[in-house]
Protein backbone atom coordinates (compact mmCIF):
# COMPACT_ATOMS: atom_id res chain seq x y z
CA UNK A 1 0.00 0.00 0.00
CA UNK A 2 3.15 2.25 0.71
CA UNK A 3 4.94 3.25 -2.84
CA UNK A 4 8.33 3.10 -1.36
CA UNK A 5 7.51 -0.47 -0.23
CA UNK A 6 8.85 -3.34 -2.67
CA UNK A 7 6.06 -6.62 -3.57
CA UNK A 8 8.38 -9.44 -1.85
CA UNK A 9 5.70 -11.68 -2.38
CA UNK A 10 5.63 -14.63 -5.12
CA UNK A 11 3.66 -13.86 -8.26
CA UNK A 12 0.35 -15.43 -8.49
CA UNK A 13 0.39 -18.77 -9.61
CA UNK A 14 -0.83 -18.74 -13.57
CA UNK A 15 -4.20 -20.17 -14.05
CA UNK A 16 -6.83 -20.41 -16.79
CA UNK A 17 -9.24 -17.40 -16.37
CA UNK A 18 -12.56 -18.60 -15.91
CA UNK A 19 -16.32 -16.63 -15.80
CA UNK A 20 -18.96 -17.35 -13.00
CA UNK A 21 -21.59 -14.95 -14.06
CA UNK A 22 -20.50 -11.57 -15.25
CA UNK A 23 -16.98 -12.48 -12.82
CA UNK A 24 -13.95 -13.52 -13.96
CA UNK A 25 -12.22 -15.50 -11.92
CA UNK A 26 -8.42 -16.51 -12.24
CA UNK A 27 -5.58 -15.30 -14.83
CA UNK A 28 -5.36 -11.69 -13.98
CA UNK A 29 -8.18 -11.16 -12.23
CA UNK A 30 -8.68 -9.90 -8.23
CA UNK A 31 -8.92 -12.82 -5.94
CA UNK A 32 -12.76 -12.42 -5.41
CA UNK A 33 -14.64 -12.86 -2.03
CA UNK A 34 -17.61 -14.91 -1.60
CA UNK A 35 -19.81 -16.20 0.80
CA UNK A 36 -22.44 -18.53 1.50
CA UNK A 37 -26.22 -18.45 3.11
CA UNK A 38 -27.12 -19.95 6.12
CA UNK A 39 -30.83 -19.70 5.57
CA UNK A 40 -33.49 -22.46 4.07
CA UNK A 41 -32.68 -21.12 0.92
CA UNK A 42 -37.18 -22.18 0.43
CA UNK A 43 -37.20 -19.20 2.51
CA UNK A 44 -36.71 -17.06 -0.97
CA UNK A 45 -37.58 -13.61 1.61
CA UNK A 46 -34.94 -14.72 4.48
CA UNK A 47 -32.67 -16.00 1.57
CA UNK A 48 -32.63 -12.70 -0.33
CA UNK A 49 -32.47 -10.35 2.69
CA UNK A 50 -29.29 -12.06 3.66
CA UNK A 51 -27.85 -12.09 -0.10
CA UNK A 52 -28.65 -8.28 -0.28
CA UNK A 53 -26.31 -7.68 3.19
CA UNK A 54 -23.94 -9.83 1.78
CA UNK A 55 -23.86 -7.86 -1.92
CA UNK A 56 -23.52 -4.47 0.50
CA UNK A 57 -20.39 -5.84 2.41
CA UNK A 58 -18.95 -6.89 -0.60
CA UNK A 59 -19.75 -10.34 -1.67
CA UNK A 60 -18.71 -11.11 -5.52
CA UNK A 61 -20.79 -14.91 -5.41
CA UNK A 62 -23.02 -16.02 -3.47
CA UNK A 63 -23.40 -19.85 -2.99
CA UNK A 64 -26.66 -21.64 -1.43
CA UNK A 65 -27.66 -24.78 -0.55
CA UNK A 66 -30.19 -26.76 -2.64
CA UNK A 67 -30.46 -29.94 -1.16
CA UNK A 68 -34.08 -30.78 -2.76
CA UNK A 69 -36.49 -29.96 -5.61
CA UNK A 70 -38.57 -26.99 -3.89
CA UNK A 71 -34.70 -25.30 -2.56
CA UNK A 72 -34.09 -25.99 -6.54
CA UNK A 73 -37.36 -24.07 -7.51
CA UNK A 74 -36.70 -21.11 -5.20
CA UNK A 75 -34.08 -20.15 -7.59
CA UNK A 76 -35.11 -18.17 -10.44
CA UNK A 77 -36.21 -15.50 -7.89
CA UNK A 78 -33.11 -15.31 -6.19
CA UNK A 79 -31.53 -14.69 -9.36
CA UNK A 80 -34.13 -12.14 -10.63
CA UNK A 81 -33.42 -10.10 -7.42
CA UNK A 82 -29.47 -10.36 -7.10
CA UNK A 83 -26.67 -8.17 -8.45
CA UNK A 84 -23.63 -11.01 -8.34
CA UNK A 85 -24.13 -14.50 -9.71
CA UNK A 86 -25.80 -17.27 -7.95
CA UNK A 87 -23.54 -20.56 -6.98
CA UNK A 88 -25.90 -23.76 -6.06
CA UNK A 89 -24.49 -26.69 -3.42
CA UNK A 90 -25.32 -29.95 -4.81
CA UNK A 91 -24.56 -33.16 -3.00
CA UNK A 92 -25.35 -36.30 -4.30
CA UNK A 93 -28.21 -35.63 -6.44
CA UNK A 94 -27.26 -35.09 -9.86
CA UNK A 95 -30.95 -34.36 -11.21
CA UNK A 96 -30.66 -30.88 -8.60
CA UNK A 97 -27.54 -29.67 -10.40
CA UNK A 98 -29.81 -30.32 -13.34
CA UNK A 99 -32.42 -27.77 -12.50
CA UNK A 100 -30.24 -25.11 -11.26
CA UNK A 101 -28.39 -24.87 -14.49
CA UNK A 102 -31.87 -24.70 -15.87
CA UNK A 103 -33.00 -22.10 -13.28
CA UNK A 104 -29.78 -20.00 -14.39
CA UNK A 105 -27.31 -20.27 -11.52
CA UNK A 106 -23.75 -18.95 -12.88
CA UNK A 107 -21.92 -22.16 -11.26
CA UNK A 108 -23.07 -25.58 -9.63
CA UNK A 109 -20.18 -26.67 -6.46
CA UNK A 110 -19.92 -30.94 -6.87
CA UNK A 111 -18.28 -32.97 -5.86
CA UNK A 112 -18.00 -35.81 -9.26
CA UNK A 113 -17.65 -38.67 -6.71
CA UNK A 114 -20.99 -37.98 -4.61
CA UNK A 115 -23.35 -37.84 -7.27
CA UNK A 116 -23.89 -41.16 -9.01
CA UNK A 117 -20.67 -42.25 -10.89
CA UNK A 118 -19.52 -40.51 -14.39
CA UNK A 119 -22.20 -41.17 -16.62
CA UNK A 120 -24.37 -38.56 -13.99
CA UNK A 121 -21.16 -36.15 -13.72
CA UNK A 122 -21.01 -36.25 -16.97
CA UNK A 123 -24.84 -35.26 -17.74
CA UNK A 124 -23.84 -32.53 -15.38
CA UNK A 125 -21.21 -31.09 -17.20
CA UNK A 126 -23.01 -31.25 -20.50
CA UNK A 127 -25.64 -29.29 -18.87
CA UNK A 128 -23.31 -26.74 -17.49
CA UNK A 129 -21.29 -26.28 -20.68
CA UNK A 130 -24.80 -25.52 -22.38
CA UNK A 131 -26.24 -23.17 -20.07
CA UNK A 132 -22.60 -21.44 -20.44
CA UNK A 133 -22.28 -21.56 -15.99
CA UNK A 134 -19.18 -22.69 -14.24
CA UNK A 135 -18.73 -26.06 -12.28
CA UNK A 136 -16.52 -26.05 -9.04
CA UNK A 137 -15.49 -29.54 -8.37
CA UNK A 138 -15.06 -29.67 -4.34
CA UNK A 139 -13.26 -32.39 -2.58
CA UNK A 140 -13.44 -32.18 0.65
CA UNK A 141 -11.07 -34.63 3.64
CA UNK A 142 -14.67 -35.76 4.81
CA UNK A 143 -16.19 -37.28 1.37
CA UNK A 144 -13.00 -38.69 -0.58
CA UNK A 145 -13.72 -41.90 -2.41
CA UNK A 146 -13.41 -45.13 -0.59
CA UNK A 147 -10.19 -46.48 -2.79
CA UNK A 148 -8.29 -43.67 -1.58
CA UNK A 149 -9.43 -44.31 1.78
CA UNK A 150 -7.80 -47.85 1.38
CA UNK A 151 -4.74 -46.26 -0.62
CA UNK A 152 -3.71 -43.39 1.53
CA UNK A 153 -5.05 -44.74 5.16
CA UNK A 154 -6.92 -41.45 5.84
CA UNK A 155 -7.04 -37.77 4.15
CA UNK A 156 -3.95 -37.42 3.72
CA UNK A 157 -2.35 -34.36 1.54
CA UNK A 158 -1.78 -36.64 -1.32
CA UNK A 159 -4.85 -38.62 -1.36
CA UNK A 160 -7.10 -35.16 -1.20
CA UNK A 161 -5.05 -34.08 -4.08
CA UNK A 162 -5.30 -37.41 -5.89
CA UNK A 163 -8.95 -37.07 -5.19
CA UNK A 164 -9.32 -33.66 -7.17
CA UNK A 165 -6.64 -34.39 -9.96
CA UNK A 166 -8.53 -36.89 -11.09
CA UNK A 167 -12.16 -35.38 -11.14
CA UNK A 168 -10.49 -32.44 -13.11
CA UNK A 169 -8.92 -35.13 -15.78
CA UNK A 170 -12.13 -36.37 -16.11
CA UNK A 171 -13.85 -32.57 -16.75
CA UNK A 172 -10.96 -32.17 -19.03
CA UNK A 173 -11.41 -34.92 -21.02
CA UNK A 174 -15.11 -34.05 -21.83
CA UNK A 175 -13.83 -30.89 -22.90
CA UNK A 176 -14.92 -28.34 -20.27
CA UNK A 177 -12.49 -25.80 -18.92
CA UNK A 178 -14.83 -23.58 -16.99
CA UNK A 179 -14.09 -24.83 -14.06
CA UNK A 180 -12.91 -24.21 -10.52
CA UNK A 181 -11.33 -26.51 -8.56
CA UNK A 182 -11.47 -26.90 -4.32
CA UNK A 183 -9.95 -28.42 -1.34
CA UNK A 184 -10.92 -28.04 1.65
CA UNK A 185 -9.93 -29.47 5.05
CA UNK A 186 -10.11 -28.44 8.55
CA UNK A 187 -6.50 -29.47 9.34
CA UNK A 188 -4.65 -26.81 8.12
CA UNK A 189 -1.13 -28.32 7.59
CA UNK A 190 -2.50 -31.07 5.47
CA UNK A 191 -4.94 -28.26 3.30
CA UNK A 192 -2.24 -26.41 2.82
CA UNK A 193 0.53 -29.65 1.36
CA UNK A 194 -2.49 -30.56 -0.73
CA UNK A 195 -2.75 -27.53 -2.20
CA UNK A 196 0.88 -27.49 -3.21
CA UNK A 197 0.59 -30.79 -4.61
CA UNK A 198 -2.18 -29.80 -7.04
CA UNK A 199 -1.18 -26.95 -8.03
CA UNK A 200 1.94 -28.46 -9.86
CA UNK A 201 -0.58 -30.57 -11.92
CA UNK A 202 -2.96 -28.29 -13.15
CA UNK A 203 -3.63 -24.51 -14.30
CA UNK A 204 -7.36 -24.35 -13.06
CA UNK A 205 -8.28 -21.78 -10.40
CA UNK A 206 -8.34 -22.61 -7.20
CA UNK A 207 -11.20 -21.49 -4.56
CA UNK A 208 -9.54 -21.46 -1.09
CA UNK A 209 -10.86 -22.12 2.46
CA UNK A 210 -10.52 -24.06 6.15
CA UNK A 211 -13.95 -26.12 6.47
CA UNK A 212 -15.60 -26.18 9.95
CA UNK A 213 -13.13 -23.74 11.01
CA UNK A 214 -15.90 -23.12 13.98
CA UNK A 215 -16.62 -19.90 15.46
CA UNK A 216 -14.55 -16.58 15.32
CA UNK A 217 -12.70 -15.44 17.03
CA UNK A 218 -10.84 -18.34 16.95
CA UNK A 219 -11.85 -19.45 13.59
CA UNK A 220 -10.79 -16.01 11.90
CA UNK A 221 -7.08 -16.96 13.42
CA UNK A 222 -7.51 -20.66 12.04
CA UNK A 223 -8.86 -19.53 8.81
CA UNK A 224 -6.04 -16.71 8.58
CA UNK A 225 -2.99 -19.41 9.32
CA UNK A 226 -4.51 -21.62 7.06
CA UNK A 227 -5.14 -19.41 3.98
CA UNK A 228 -2.50 -16.17 4.58
CA UNK A 229 0.71 -19.46 3.44
CA UNK A 230 -1.57 -20.22 0.67
CA UNK A 231 -1.76 -16.65 -0.84
CA UNK A 232 1.51 -16.22 0.18
CA UNK A 233 2.78 -18.87 -2.22
CA UNK A 234 1.01 -17.21 -4.92
CA UNK A 235 -2.27 -19.82 -4.52
CA UNK A 236 -5.58 -19.03 -4.61
CA UNK A 237 -8.40 -17.33 -6.97
CA UNK A 238 -11.46 -17.16 -4.92
CA UNK A 239 -11.24 -17.57 -1.11
CA UNK A 240 -14.30 -17.76 1.66
CA UNK A 241 -13.41 -17.61 5.43
CA UNK A 242 -16.04 -19.91 6.86
CA UNK A 243 -17.40 -19.06 9.84
CA UNK A 244 -19.82 -20.04 12.51
CA UNK A 245 -21.63 -16.90 12.57
CA UNK A 246 -23.54 -14.01 10.45
CA UNK A 247 -21.99 -14.55 7.02
CA UNK A 248 -21.85 -11.18 6.15
CA UNK A 249 -18.94 -11.72 9.09
CA UNK A 250 -16.90 -13.30 6.29
CA UNK A 251 -16.66 -10.95 4.37
CA UNK A 252 -14.64 -8.46 6.36
CA UNK A 253 -12.10 -11.38 7.37
CA UNK A 254 -11.79 -12.07 3.62
CA UNK A 255 -11.10 -8.31 2.97
CA UNK A 256 -9.17 -7.95 5.89
CA UNK A 257 -6.72 -11.10 5.31
CA UNK A 258 -6.52 -9.87 1.52
CA UNK A 259 -5.32 -6.54 2.80
CA UNK A 260 -3.01 -7.59 5.64
CA UNK A 261 -0.85 -9.52 2.92
CA UNK A 262 -1.34 -6.32 0.48
CA UNK A 263 -2.74 -8.22 -2.14
CA UNK A 264 -5.94 -6.75 -2.25
CA UNK A 265 -6.23 -3.52 -0.37
CA UNK A 266 -9.88 -2.13 -1.10
CA UNK A 267 -10.43 1.01 2.17
CA UNK A 268 -7.86 1.95 4.63
CA UNK A 269 -5.54 0.24 7.20
CA UNK A 270 -5.19 1.04 10.52
CA UNK A 271 -1.53 0.43 11.98
CA UNK A 272 -1.45 1.07 16.08
CA UNK A 273 1.07 -0.07 18.13
CA UNK A 274 0.24 -2.23 20.90
CA UNK A 275 -0.73 -1.08 24.46
CA UNK A 276 2.17 -0.28 27.20
CA UNK A 277 2.82 2.17 29.73
CA UNK A 278 4.61 4.62 27.87
CA UNK A 279 1.55 5.60 25.53
CA UNK A 280 0.03 9.14 26.77
CA UNK A 281 -3.57 9.07 25.17
CA UNK A 282 -6.72 6.91 25.18
CA UNK A 283 -5.05 5.16 22.15
CA UNK A 284 -7.72 2.40 22.15
CA UNK A 285 -10.46 4.99 21.86
CA UNK A 286 -8.92 6.94 18.99
CA UNK A 287 -8.20 4.34 17.02
CA UNK A 288 -11.75 3.32 17.23
CA UNK A 289 -12.89 7.14 16.48
CA UNK A 290 -10.54 6.82 13.59
CA UNK A 291 -11.92 3.44 12.15
CA UNK A 292 -15.49 4.73 12.36
CA UNK A 293 -14.75 7.88 10.78
CA UNK A 294 -13.28 6.54 7.68
CA UNK A 295 -15.68 3.39 7.12
CA UNK A 296 -16.81 4.91 4.21
CA UNK A 297 -13.51 5.50 2.80
CA UNK A 298 -12.56 3.07 -0.64
CA UNK A 299 -9.33 3.92 -1.64
CA UNK A 300 -6.28 2.19 -0.14
CA UNK A 301 -4.48 4.59 2.51
CA UNK A 302 -1.86 2.86 5.50
CA UNK A 303 -3.25 5.32 8.81
CA UNK A 304 -0.92 4.75 11.38
CA UNK A 305 -1.84 6.00 15.32
CA UNK A 306 0.47 5.84 17.95
CA UNK A 307 0.26 6.43 21.12
CA UNK A 308 3.77 8.16 22.57
CA UNK A 309 6.86 10.09 21.89
CA UNK A 310 9.08 6.94 21.78
CA UNK A 311 8.87 5.33 18.58
CA UNK A 312 5.85 7.38 17.52
CA UNK A 313 7.31 9.49 15.06
CA UNK A 314 9.07 7.12 13.70
CA UNK A 315 6.96 4.57 12.94
CA UNK A 316 4.43 6.84 11.55
CA UNK A 317 6.76 7.95 9.19
CA UNK A 318 6.37 4.43 7.39
CA UNK A 319 2.55 5.05 6.68
CA UNK A 320 1.11 7.38 4.02
CA UNK A 321 -0.65 9.68 6.42
CA UNK A 322 -0.08 8.73 10.90
CA UNK A 323 -0.27 10.57 14.29
CA UNK A 324 1.85 10.41 17.46
CA UNK A 325 0.35 11.32 20.30
CA UNK A 326 1.77 13.32 23.44
CA UNK A 327 0.78 15.09 26.47
CA UNK A 328 -2.17 17.16 25.98
CA UNK A 329 -0.74 17.29 22.15
CA UNK A 330 0.14 15.04 18.92
CA UNK A 331 2.33 15.63 15.83
CA UNK A 332 0.55 14.94 12.25
CA UNK A 333 3.16 12.96 9.29
CA UNK A 334 2.14 12.55 5.82
CA UNK A 335 4.35 10.74 3.35
CA UNK A 336 6.92 10.85 6.31
CA UNK A 337 6.91 14.53 6.79
CA UNK A 338 5.65 16.72 9.30
CA UNK A 339 2.91 18.40 8.87
CA UNK A 340 1.84 19.62 11.98
CA UNK A 341 1.70 20.23 15.70
CA UNK A 342 -1.80 19.70 16.26
CA UNK A 343 -3.67 19.88 20.42
CA UNK A 344 -4.83 15.97 21.50
CA UNK A 345 -8.41 17.00 21.14
CA UNK A 346 -8.06 18.31 17.41
CA UNK A 347 -5.88 15.49 16.99
CA UNK A 348 -8.33 12.58 15.20
CA UNK A 349 -10.13 15.80 13.06
CA UNK A 350 -6.76 16.34 11.57
CA UNK A 351 -6.00 12.92 11.03
CA UNK A 352 -9.57 12.31 9.11
CA UNK A 353 -9.20 15.53 7.14
CA UNK A 354 -5.81 14.64 5.97
CA UNK A 355 -7.04 11.10 4.79
CA UNK A 356 -9.82 12.86 2.89
CA UNK A 357 -7.56 15.05 1.36
CA UNK A 358 -5.69 12.19 0.22
CA UNK A 359 -8.15 9.94 -0.57
CA UNK A 360 -9.70 12.29 -3.35
CA UNK A 361 -6.17 12.89 -4.72
CA UNK A 362 -5.86 8.93 -5.20
CA UNK A 363 -9.48 8.89 -6.34
CA UNK A 364 -8.86 11.88 -9.03
CA UNK A 365 -5.71 9.86 -10.06
CA UNK A 366 -7.28 6.13 -10.52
Amino acid sequence: MNANEPNVLPPRRKTRQVTVGDVTVGGDAPIRVQSMCSTDTRDVRKTLEQIHRLEEAGCEMVRVAVPDREAAAALPELIRNMQVPLIADIHFNHRLALEALDAGVAKVRINPGNVGGEARAKEVIRAAEAAGAAVRIGVNSGSLERDLLEKYGYPTPAALAESAARHLAFVDDLGFHNVVSSIKSTHVPTNLAAHLLLAEQTDVPFHIGITEAGMPPYAVTKSAAGLGPLLMHGLGDTIRISLTTDPVDEIKACFDLLKALDIRVTSPEVVACPTCGRIDIDLEEVVRDVESRIADIKIPIRISVLGCAVNGPGEAREADIGIAGGKGSGILFRDGELVRRVPEDRLVDALEEEVRKLAAEREALA
